[in-house]
């Protein structure tokens, strides 16, 4: 079975986006939203957040680095569940103009995270 590394999708008018069913058992830990290191999104599967994401913001408390990262990512951070029956998340309107997406969105697979754009 060939690998999901993109896709394409609208926003619905509740600002909630359908991950494909291919990618839906990716996400059955849940998301986390949080803004990226440019003008997009990052989609976490929550797992890999507590797994990666979380261990690498919890460095030496008296690193600048780390601090601007805690601050980069955990301003706006959101969590959900995914809707077991569409597949769908919300995405707080906060981030979506963080990003510039206004209802087209493209999502590619960056390694175990997501980046999501305008397109």
């Amino acid at each position: 079975m060939a690998t999901v590394d993109y896709f394409e999708r609208k926003l619905d008018d509740k600002r909630r986006l359908t991950i494909p069913a291919e990618l839906r058992d990716e996400f059955v830990s849940g998301v986390v939203l949080t803004r990226g290191f440019g003008k997009y999104l990052h989609l976490y599967p929550k797992s890999v957040w507590n797994e990666l994401a979380e261990p690498a913001l919890n460095g030496d408390i008296l690193d600048e680095r780390i601090a601007d990262l805690n601050v980069k990512f955990r301003k706006g951070k959101t969590e959900a569940e995914l809707d077991a029956k569409q597949g769908r998340i919300s995405v707080e309107q906060h981030l979506l103009d963080y990003a510039g997406v206004s209802r087209d969105v493209e999502a590619t697979r960056a390694g175990r995270y997501w980046r999501l754009e305008a397109k």
